[in-house]
Parts: structure tokens; sequence; C-alpha cells
């Protein structure tokens, strides 16, 4: 089980990652734009009323539809999907259903999809 401390650690030990300031997320800066690749899940709890931070799921990206649906099929307990989603490569995660390890596979996967190519390539000579 992991928290967003868990979050904001792993994250951040990322290349060129920046903690948003909004709210709980983290992005890579690409092409002069910070790119979003983590964010605290914004839930609807009351039809036409606000969406409100659940710190207990994160979003994360994913490379493309196919990855999304791979991870839905794989477990239903730690990944999962709202409308608000649908057509847009990201997964909802349980936390709480979640290993360290696994945490750490969620974002650094998450970041290569947002990262310039260049600094992947670089990241993964280092790693």
């Amino acid at each position: 089980m992991v928290d967003q401390d868990d979050v904001r650690r792993l994250a951040m030990t990322l290349p060129q990652v920046a903690e948003t300031t909004d709210r709980f997320g983290f992005g890579v800066m690409h092409r002069g734009k910070i790119k979003g690749f983590a964010w605290v899940w914004l839930e609807r709890l009351e039809p036409k009323k606000p969406r409100l931070p659940n710190p207990d799921v994160l979003g994360v990206r994913v490379s493309g539809q196919e990855e999304k649906e791979m991870l839905l099929a794989s477990d239903t307990e730690k990944f999962f999907t709202e409308d608000h989603y649908n057509g847009f490569p990201a997964v909802l995660v349980r936390l709480a259903a979640v290993d360290e390890s696994e945490l750490r596979e969620l974002l650094t996967d998450a970041w290569r999809c947002q990262a310039p190519r260049a600094l992947v390539k670089e990241f993964d000579v280092v790693e």
C-alpha cells in the first residue's frame, strides 16, 4: 500500500519533473510546457457539483488505448476508469492496491509518455 507521499517521493526522482502548484500532480517539461503524467483523481461525488480531489486515487498517463485496456483488464481492484476518461490515454489507480515497486513502474511509464524523446533516451542509458 502506498500513499501520496510515496507518489511524490518516486515521481520527483525522475528527470526534470515538477510538482503542480494548483493540486497534487506531476509533469515534465516538454517543448516549453509542463506535460502532466500523474495527478490526483478529481471525483464527482454529486451531479452538477464540482469534482473533489480523492487522495486515494491517482490518474496516470498510458501510452495508448491498448495499454489502457490491458491495465484495466489485468486487475479491477487496482485500475479503473470513468466516463470522463473515455478516449483519453490514462487510467485511475487505487493507491491502496499497489505496492511501491508497481507504483514506480507506473510512474516511470507515465513519465516516458510525456517526456521528450532525448530525455527518455538519456534516462534509459543511466537506468
